[in-house]
């Protein structure tokens, strides 16, 4: 049985989507910190951080929906057993 890490880690290297969903979410987290990393925001930069906060959780939503699809038939085979 593996676990959450060993699974993202094994789709990282097998799954294009879900490793084109973590590439995208690394780079909206990197730009979320450098926004956040600035004293003052303008408007722009507040709508565009509100914009990537939405953006970055759809993407981890989506991931979180993959590691559901393969931990599943574990999750059918251990109640099976």
């Amino acid at each position: 049985m593996s676990t959450s890490q060993e699974l993202r880690e094994k789709l990282l290297q097998s799954d294009e989507e879900f490793r084109s969903l973590f590439d995208r979410h690394h780079e909206l987290d990197e730009r979320l910190h450098e926004l956040a990393s600035k004293s003052y925001l303008a408007d722009t930069e507040q709508l565009e951080e509100v914009t990537l906060k939405k953006r970055k959780l759809q993407l981890k939503d989506r991931m979180e929906d993959i590691l559901r699809r393969y931990q599943a038939p574990d999750a059918v085979a251990s109640a099976s057993a």
